[in-house]
């Protein structure tokens, strides 16, 4: 596991923005629908487990749509990891937890490309955490013990970044906001920080 390296002050991790935006009337009805109740560690993990199960990963289901915004990831009901990323930390920071986004070099087809993912601020230690949604090769657990992360970098040339950023990567969120398709989209993200 990583030794994490918060990159901001801790305030910024709570920010809204135009990506993480829980400003949106939706994202607080579904945080507050799936925190009810719960204490910050059990809200935590019902809120990822919502994004990582409800919410497909645009490539597992074939769509071609992109979706950036967390309210336009909602509404859709899909997305990349980036844009999978914005909606947990849409939800968790409406609900005052500090969440942060970090990032891998993974490879894909013939090249590299970037992954993102989440870190959270829990009883005082970030936790990565990887809502990219499972499947028959994949299984990212909600673990404050020993990551579960989607993916593990093991190839020559993969790297797995132990900042946490509270914004989104410029570049990330320009390719996410400029192409009108998956495709350009992962021809388009970047392969490294």
């Amino acid at each position: 596991m990583l030794s994490l390296i918060q990159k901001d002050n801790l305030n910024d991790y709570l920010e809204l923005s135009e990506v993480v935006d829980y400003n949106n009337p939706e994202i607080q009805l579904k945080a507050r629908e799936l925190a009810q109740g719960l204490e910050q560690v059990e809200m935590a993990k019902t809120i990822y487990h919502f994004v990582r199960d409800e919410i497909d990963h645009s490539l597992d289901i074939g769509s071609d749509e992109v979706t950036c915004r967390a309210s336009e990831v909602l509404k859709k009901g899909h997305g990349l990891c980036f844009a999978k990323s914005n909606l947990l930390a849409a939800l968790l920071r409406f609900m005052e937890i500090p969440t942060g986004f970090c990032y891998q070099t993974l490879t894909h087809e013939d090249g590299f490309v970037i992954h993102g993912l989440n870190a959270v601020y829990l009883s005082g230690e970030w936790f990565r955490l990887d809502a990219r949604g499972n499947r028959d090769d994949v299984d990212a657990q909600f673990s404050m013990d020993n990551e579960k992360l989607a993916f593990s970098t093991l190839e020559e040339g993969e790297d797995d970044y132990p900042y946490i950023f509270s914004k989104p990567d410029k570049r990330v969120v320009n390719a996410l906001s400029t192409w009108g398709s998956v495709d350009e989209v992962m021809k388009t993200i970047p392969t490294a920080l």
